[in-house]
């Protein structure tokens, strides 16, 4: 196996960087995790201008340039050879003290690039949905950070590791003012009545409320993109407890597995705790868009 390391392909065994690297003395760092089905990776662009985005509001870097960046992540995924990967894209601040704040020239930021075999998710997943718990913490709009794809996941992974020893797929996060937010790995949906419904994600938030702590995620913009499309409504909103557990449906989405199906969350069963109809729709969209 290679990776993709500042530039050239490296073995992986070979593959280091300081042990100044602002992404690991300070967390500073940014990822993106996409999926390649052959030779193409799904909405490519989306995910770099994203990263971009992020890179530049969080002042890591202004100058990421995207194009020649696709080319590389092309050139990993044409090297990997695989029929489907998971790409995984790290950008952290480089060889960088944050301590020294009167530093004036710039610093290349570290790039690394892996592309591994997609992860296979049982069936019964999708077949039969999964059950979800809620994490202990909160999420805060009054954290600049909050909404961004970045290095500090640990909160979020231990969330997702107590939810899979309690024999759950994921965990919801909910904000400080008690509205679901998101899971640790995904953003949510609900269906009610026939039409969709997401919280708000970070860009989306209502005029001169605060920044919502959410992703945007690619897939879920696909998702309400495909909603759309079939004529489904579509609304971004705040939703409580009550809007989550009174749900006809409820499903979440990533990259990895595309739209998961939820029946219930801790020992509350949505609806008859079977996938409904409307996720199993925008489940075959986005199968079909993977697969074309």
């Amino acid at each position: 196996m290679q990776v993709w390391l500042n530039g050239r392909f490296i073995e992986r065994d070979e593959a280091k960087i300081s042990v100044f690297d602002a992404g690991l003395q300070h967390g500073v760092g940014l990822f993106e995790t996409m999926l390649a089905a052959g030779a193409d990776v799904f909405r490519l662009d989306d995910h770099l201008a994203r990263l971009a985005e992020s890179a530049r509001l969080l002042r890591l870097t202004d100058s990421l340039r995207t194009r020649p960046l696709a080319e590389a992540v092309l050139a990993v995924v044409e090297r990997a050879a695989l029929p489907k990967a998971r790409i995984r894209l790290t950008l952290t601040g480089g060889d960088l003290n944050l301590l020294q704040a009167q530093r004036i020239a710039p610093v290349d930021p570290t790039i690394l690039i892996v592309a591994q075999p997609a992860t296979e998710y049982p069936g019964s997943f999708f077949e039969r949905g999964v059950r979800v718990t809620i994490a202990d913490g909160r999420l805060n709009p009054l954290d600049p950070d909050a909404g961004h794809k970045t290095l500090n996941c640990w909160s979020r992974l231990r969330a997702l590791q107590q939810a899979a020893a309690a024999g759950a797929g994921e965990a919801l996060w909910f904000s400080v003012t008690n509205h679901v937010m998101s899971g640790s790995v995904s953003n949510l949906f609900l269906v009610k009545d026939g039409s969709l419904h997401t919280p708000f994600a970070r860009g989306e938030e209502e005029k001169g409320s605060m920044t919502a702590p959410v992703l945007p995620g690619i897939t879920r913009a696909f998702i309400i993109e495909a909603a759309q499309s079939m004529g489904i409504g579509t609304a971004r909103r705040m939703l409580d407890i009550n809007a989550l557990l009174d749900a006809d449906e409820v499903f979440l989405t990533n990259a990895s597995w595309g739209v998961l199906p939820v029946v219930a969350v801790e020992a509350e069963a949505i609806a008859d705790a079977h996938p409904g109809d409307v996720t199993r729709r925008l489940r075959a969209a986005w199968l079909e868009a993977i697969a074309a």
